[in-house]
């Protein structure tokens, strides 16, 4: 836990491309028009389509399982807020920060955020994540 502090963050930038989202679609079944069909999502209060906002929290498990903490690790929880659309095609910068730090439980409180253009947050929320065993 010492390679750990408060304040320590990995972002990424991802575009989540129309392809991606249709996949998602057939896999959890989500077939939502605002998300896969152009038609629809314009004539919505969105006026395009839009990415599955569970598709866009997936990037902080990407993050969380293989970077900050990495390999090993397991989510314990996690809470989401959806503030605005991410759209098909929009640039969005994930970040995942230690907010906190629990070493007897090797568990981290971390801050999970998605931003998009001119640094509007489209999804907040924490997370409580395990680290993987030391190696030794």
């Amino acid at each position: 836990m010492d390679s750990y502090h408060v304040g320590q963050e990995v972002s990424v930038e991802k575009t989540f491309q129309k392809e991606e989202v249709l996949a998602f679609s057939e896999i959890t079944g989500d077939k939502n028009p605002l998300h896969i069909d152009e038609a629809f999502a314009e004539k919505s209060r969105f006026g395009g389509l839009i990415v599955h906002g569970i598709f866009v929290a997936g990037i902080f498990s990407e993050i969380i399982g293989m970077r900050l903490p990495g390999k090993g690790s397991i989510y314990l929880e996690q809470n989401l807020r959806f503030l605005k659309p991410v759209y098909v095609g929009e640039p969005v910068v994930v970040r995942v920060r230690i907010a906190g730090i629990d070493e007897r439980k090797r568990v981290l409180t971390l801050d999970t955020e998605a931003y998009g253009e001119e640094g509007k947050k489209l999804v907040c929320g924490t997370a409580k994540v395990l680290c993987g065993k030391p190696a030794f």
